[in-house]
C-alpha cells in the first residue's frame, strides 16, 4: 500500500514537472523566440502588413477594401465610389448581423459551382454594371475587356490586388472623374504593377488600396 502511494506520488511529480517545462517551453520561451525574430527580421509582415496615409494606418496590404459612398436613403446597399479604382467582388467583406457596431471580416469564396445559376446572374449582372461604370465620354468598354478577376471574388474573398488589365479598364473613369489626364492615371497604374514574383511564381497585380493611396496624394498635391 505505501509502495503504491509513493509511485502514484512520484509519477503525479513527474507529470507535474512536465507539465511546468513544456508550458514554460511552448507557451513562453518558444512565443518569445518565434516573435523576437519576427520582429527582427519581417517587422512589417509581423505587425500585419499596415499602410499608412496621412500618418495614420489605413489598412492591410494583404486585405482587400471596399470602396463604396454612404448608403442612401431608402437603399439597402451602398454605391461604389467611382472616383477610386475599384477592387475585386468581395465575398469575405461581410455584415455582422449579430452586434451591428461591428464589421466582420469573413474570408471564404461563394462556392457556388461554374454552372450555378446564381453565379451566372452574379457574373453578368456585375460585368454590366463594369461596362456601365466605365463607359465614360469617348471612351466604351466593350464585354471582352473585361477580364475575370473584375467580375468574381478570389477563393479568400479578400484578395486586394487586381490584374493590371482591370486597373488600366478604370484608367478613363478615373481620369475623368477626378480631373486628371488619363496619360497621367496610366502613369500612376503601371507605377503601381508589380511583376510575378520571383520572376515567374503568380501573375502581375496592382494593390489596390496602395493605388488608392497614390492617387489621393497626386490630387492633393494638383
Amino acid at each position: 500500500m505505501n509502495n503504491s502511494v509513493i509511485n502514484t506520488t512520484r509519477l503525479l511529480g513527474a507529470g507535474l514537472r512536465a507539465l511546468l517545462v513544456l508550458t514554460l517551453v511552448t507557451g513562453v520561451v518558444y512565443p518569445l523566440a518565434v516573435t523576437g525574430i519576427a520582429q527582427a527580421l519581417f517587422r512589417h509582415q509581423a505587425d500585419g502588413s499596415e499602410i499608412q496615409a496621412d500618418g495614420k494606418v489605413v489598412g492591410s496590404s494583404l486585405i482587400g477594401q471596399s470602396y463604396d459612398l454612404r448608403t442612401k436613403k431608402g437603399k439597402e446597399t451602398p454605391e461604389p465610389d467611382l472616383s477610386k479604382f475599384q477592387g475585386r467582388p468581395q465575398d469575405g467583406l461581410g455584415t455582422n448581423s449579430v452586434n451591428t457596431r461591428y464589421r466582420l471580416i469573413l474570408s471564404g469564396a461563394s462556392n457556388l459551382s461554374a454552372d450555378s445559376k446564381v453565379l451566372v446572374e452574379r457574373v453578368t449582372a456585375a460585368k454590366a454594371a463594369v461596362i456601365a461604370d466605365n463607359s465614360v465620354g469617348g471612351y466604351t468598354v466593350k464585354p471582352s475587356d473585361v477580364p475575370a478577376d473584375a467580375v468574381t471574388s478570389s477563393g479568400s474573398g479578400l484578395d486586394p490586388d487586381i490584374s493590371p488589365q482591370y486597373a488600366q479598364l478604370q484608367v478613363h473613369r478615373i481620369a475623368e472623374r477626378n480631373g486628371l489626364s488619363v496619360t497621367r492615371v496610366r502613369e500612376l497604374v503601371d507605377a503601381h504593377t508589380e511583376g510575378r514574383t520571383l520572376g515567374f511564381i503568380g501573375e502581375p497585380r496592382v494593390n489596390v488600396l496602395e493605388l488608392n493611396i497614390a492617387l489621393g496624394e497626386l490630387l492633393a498635391k494638383r
